[in-house]
């Protein structure tokens, strides 16, 4: 029977950037439009949380059935490590994402409720990505339902539901905020090539191969930065998203010093660190500007 720290760890905690840093740039992407709403940016966030939590124990759910991760050099998975029953952790997934959308609901009533309909497709996106019968996970498509979901979804939804109108900003925000959270999935797909091919889980990754994989998670972290100096034509103080370059270089350094493996395992905690922290300067500049 699985410890509190154990379903913790399955909730997998190094995603949560991922939920939270797309609401801090679309928070800061509605104060730039004058149109900051604290409690629907509260809202906001228990729904983003609420949701990676949910698709991350959908997803130790889905692939542990399927055998998936029987074997597994990545973070701990509840049902592959026979920790946990397969019917608890879908209980566990299921409550999540229930969470999230009754958040969603209210979060959408208030602001428009068209956005309703936006919430059932991210939540059949969430569970689709491994469940299903024919999960676009496995078919390479993961990276484009994180950038679409985590990126361009979550930025501007936020940024809508407080300011009810976006703008260029906003979608820059989402852009890089949409390239790094794929990066995160990215770094982990490549970790888990050998393991994946051998499964019948087609990743990204496992259709790129290695080193192109290593190339396409540079790009990624890249482009936030670039985007950076395109976000200086709204205030120069955009410039100090520049601040979260270091980290974002110590999070490549293993991708392209060409290790594998458990050694990958830190890329995910640094390039979600790097998206945390890009996303918070880069949204306080925009208030300030």
């Amino acid at each position: 029977m699985a410890s509190l720290a154990q379903w913790i760890e399955g909730a997998r905690p190094r995603t949560l950037p991922n939920a939270v840093a797309p609401v801090i740039a679309g928070t800061g992407a509605a104060a730039w439009l004058d149109g900051t709403s604290w409690w629907k940016a509260l809202l906001a966030l228990v729904v983003a949380v609420a949701l990676i939590i949910g698709v991350n124990y959908a997803n130790d759910y889905s692939d542990g059935i399927r055998g998936t991760d029987d074997v597994r050099s990545g973070p701990l998975r509840l049902v592959g490590s026979k920790l946990a029953a397969p019917k608890s952790v879908l209980t566990a997934a299921v409550v999540s994402l229930a969470v999230g959308a009754i958040a969603g609901l209210v979060l959408a009533w208030f602001s428009a409720p068209w956005l309703i309909a936006v919430g059932a497709v991210c939540i059949a996106g969430a569970w689709l990505y491994t469940g299903g019968s024919k999960p676009y996970g496995y078919l390479g498509l993961g990276e484009v339902a994180v950038f679409v979901f985590f990126g361009l979804v979550a930025v501007l939804g936020t940024q809508y539901t407080q300011a009810l109108r976006v703008d260029w900003v906003g979608l820059t925000l989402a852009v890089a905020i949409g390239c790094l959270s794929s990066a995160v999935l990215v770094a982990n797909n490549l970790r888990d090539i050998p393991t994946d091919a051998e499964s019948g889980k087609i990743t990204l990754a496992v259709r790129l191969g290695d080193a192109k994989t290593r190339v396409l998670f540079t790009v990624l972290t890249a482009i936030p930065f670039v985007l950076t100096l395109v976000l200086i034509a709204a205030t120069p103080w955009c410039a100090a998203g520049l601040l979260a370059l270091p980290l974002a270089l110590r999070a490549a350094g293993p991708v392209r010093g060409g290790q594998g493996g458990k050694d990958l395992i830190p890329v995910l905690k640094d390039t979600g660190l790097t998206m945390l922290v890009w996303a918070v300067v880069v949204a306080a500049a925009l208030i300030l500007g």
